[in-house]
């Protein structure tokens, strides 16, 4: 079991430290591991964070994909995974406002770090400033096509004709990346990661404030498809599907069962990235069996297209039709 490593990203005062505070608020019994990388003197989201988080390692004064290079970030991400039996469940960087979200992907990216793999790169997009942040800087509409999902926050301090238009905004220029609409950072921790089923440690007493928050929670909407077949799929169809994911889809995950192949495949899907693994069916039942999670998900669509995948005639396929899978392995 590997540990996603999840960036956020956003210019100053999008609601970073807002959503890393509502996971670690409601992702009972999972350990969640911060890097937090503050720009100033002073760590202000260190601080705000420090009394609830598992484990944290603290960057200040710097950027972090200009302070530190991918050897130094290995490091800082050993501390929290330094093993299998690792001490966290997840790892989130939280970026500083002024950091470039593509340079701190390729870090994560480059790590040697065996226990880790890529959970994403969440942009987060401050609705009511919106148009101001594009005017200040530019280069906000290629970080919305750099992330895998995109959360439009504070949706809650515009009107709704001015969210409709937001919304169809930053959709078009983030090209078929997914886009969600929060309010302070509210956004259900399993569009982001997998839930562990862990019980509630002991030692934490919730408080009226935090029963009041759980029992009024807004969570942001989003889609799950499932697909399942009892048929082989044809490896270059599927790797062709992998490449032409149908717009919204976030992430996808589990395990299919190629034409020609003696090993199921678990795949791994984080917006554009792939990881494939392989190990041996448990039993001699085999199966393709997928979720696929995001935002405004056309199920018909997604569904149609998976089922092109499948391979009437199994015998038939050349087995060098794998190698547009076999690229996705992971040593």
């Amino acid at each position: 079991m590997t540990i996603p490593v999840l960036v956020v990203a956003g210019f100053l005062g999008s609601g970073k430290t807002s959503l890393l505070n509502h996971l670690l608020h409601t992702t009972s019994g999972l350990r969640i591991g911060v890097i937090v990388n503050d720009f100033g003197r002073v760590n202000i989201d260190a601080m705000t964070i420090a009394a609830q988080v598992d484990a944290m390692v603290s960057l200040g004064n710097g950027c972090l994909c200009c302070a530190v290079d991918a050897s130094e970030l290995d490091e800082m991400i050993g501390r929290l995974a330094p093993a299998e039996d690792a001490p966290v469940d997840v790892i989130v960087i939280e970026a500083s406002g002024l950091a470039e979200p593509p340079a701190m992907v390729r870090m994560v990216l480059a790590s040697d770090n065996p226990f880790i793999t890529y959970g994403g790169l969440v942009e987060v997009v401050d609705a009511a400033e919106f148009e101001s942040t594009r005017a200040r800087h530019p280069q906000v509409d290629n970080h919305l096509r750099y992330a895998d999902l995109v959360l439009l926050n504070k949706i809650d301090r515009v009107d709704e004709p001015t969210r409709d238009a937001l919304l169809d905004l930053v959709r078009g220029l983030a090209e078929g990346i997914p886009v969600v609409p929060t309010e302070h950072g509210r956004v259900d921790p399993a569009l982001l990661f997998d839930p562990v089923d862990r019980p509630e440690p002991a030692w934490r007493q919730l408080s009226f404030e935090d029963l009041e928050e759980r029992e009024h929670h807004v969570h942001a909407d989003y889609d799950s498809v499932d697909f399942a077949t009892k048929d082989p799929v044809h490896p270059q169809r599927f790797a062709q599907f992998l490449t032409d994911r149908p717009a919204g889809v976030y992430r996808m995950k589990g395990f299919v069962d190629f034409a020609g192949t003696d090993q199921r495949f678990t795949v791994h899907t984080v917006g554009s990235y792939v990881s494939v693994t392989t190990d041996p069916w448990p039993d001699s039942s085999r199966a393709t069996e997928l979720v696929l999670i995001g935002a405004d998900l056309d199920a018909e669509l997604i569904t149609s297209a998976l089922d092109a995948t499948v391979e009437p005639d199994p015998a038939a396929v050349d087995q060098l039709a794998m190698v547009s899978i076999t690229r996705y392995l992971r040593d």
